[in-house]
């Protein structure tokens, strides 16, 4: 008998849902915390034997992992994964990637994850087929340039920045308001601040700032407003692609973002102000520091657990199940043959 998922904060996913879980019987409910009070919500989670209770992110009312702790009913965070789409989650493009955690989202610093744990655990060098993998899948990642979201423009990017003639700090912004930043920074952060601190920090270097792309299409607000930092640094005033703002880069400056990561698969150094999944373990620059993240371990260490023991993979056409080296292929098929969808 198949078990019962109750699915809170997903309802932009709703249709996707039987197909992420197919060993499932799924119920969505409302985001509307008022409206599900009202219709009995989580109290009617008592009157079905076998359930499970996914959330995503962390957009439930707080009661509710505690009501589910307190009555045995298995509870988790899903998160998009690493690699999730052509066009932006605000346009309603569906993931094809998730990250299923049964403690916390991967983001969330201040308390360990199951992702975390398996990074803090795995016996890597004894992996010989996991890390066979890595290799395989990193090399297809990068080949093909795929990145978390791929609707960027590609370009050649001397073709912004002209010809290089010294180092080149790249500056990833995010959405500031964004939940990675407020559970993955205990350092108060904006855009213009990293912008600033990378160019005290480097002041022979050639600052380039790539706001992120969310900002840039009009689906996500900003806080600070690049045009107080363009006299020390060059913006990147349209949605390029991580791949290209990346090339010729000789350093990364984040607060969280995944690009960092990619950087690293890059060989790029990192540094990070707030505590990403993979910051902390010794492949990055810190400013941010945690006790439990006591291992030193590689870029493809951090992958490996991250990319592929953590994260399920499906089609990002049908829904249907299928795995890292399939949804690379689909993204970069589909990035070539889907024109940018813009917002309304």
């Amino acid at each position: 008998m198949a078990r019962k998922a109750t699915f809170f904060g997903f309802e932009p996913w709703k249709s996707y849902i039987p197909k992420w879980f197919p060993d499932r019987k799924c119920r969505v409910i409302t985001r509307n915390p008022e409206l599900m009070l009202r219709r009995g919500w989580p109290f009617r989670l008592l009157l079905s034997p076998r359930q499970e209770v996914y959330v995503w992110g962390f957009k439930h009312p707080p009661f509710l992992k505690k009501f589910c702790k307190l009555f045995g009913i298995p509870f988790y965070h899903v998160e998009d994964g690493f690699v999730r789409s052509v066009s932006l989650g605000a346009h309603k493009a569906a993931p094809a990637s998730l990250i299923i955690d049964s403690r916390t989202t991967h983001y969330d610093a201040r308390n360990p994850s199951d992702l975390e744990r398996t990074l803090q655990t795995h016996d890597f060098a004894a992996d010989k087929a996991l890390m066979d993998r890595v290799d395989r899948c990193t090399r297809t990642l990068l080949d093909l340039r795929v990145s978390k979201y791929n609707l960027g423009k590609s370009v050649v990017i001397e073709s912004i920045l002209g010809s290089k003639t010294r180092k080149r700090v790249l500056v990833v912004g995010q959405v500031e308001t964004d939940a990675a930043i407020a559970f993955g920074c205990d350092t108060p952060m904006t855009n213009n601040d990293l912008v600033r601190l990378a160019a005290l920090e480097n002041p022979d270097a050639q600052i380039i700032y790539k706001p992120h792309p969310e900002v840039l299409h009009g689906t996500r607000a900003g806080v600070s407003d690049p045009s107080d930092v363009a006299d020390i640094c060059t913006i990147l005033k349209e949605d390029v692609t991580p791949a290209d703002a990346l090339d010729g880069a000789d350093h990364v400056y984040t607060i969280t973002s995944l690009m960092g990561f990619e950087a690293l698969l890059r060989g790029i150094p990192v540094t990070c102000i707030g505590l990403p999944f993979y910051a902390g373990w010794g492949a990055t620059d810190d400013r941010q520091t945690s006790p439990r993240r006591t291992r030193r371990l590689s870029a493809r260490e951090i992958f490996a657990a991250a990319y592929l023991l953590h994260s399920r993979y499906f089609d990002p056409e049908t829904g249907d199940p299928t795995n890292f080296e399939t949804v690379v292929r689909r993204l970069s098929e589909l990035r070539n043959v889907t024109p940018l969808q813009q917002p309304q």
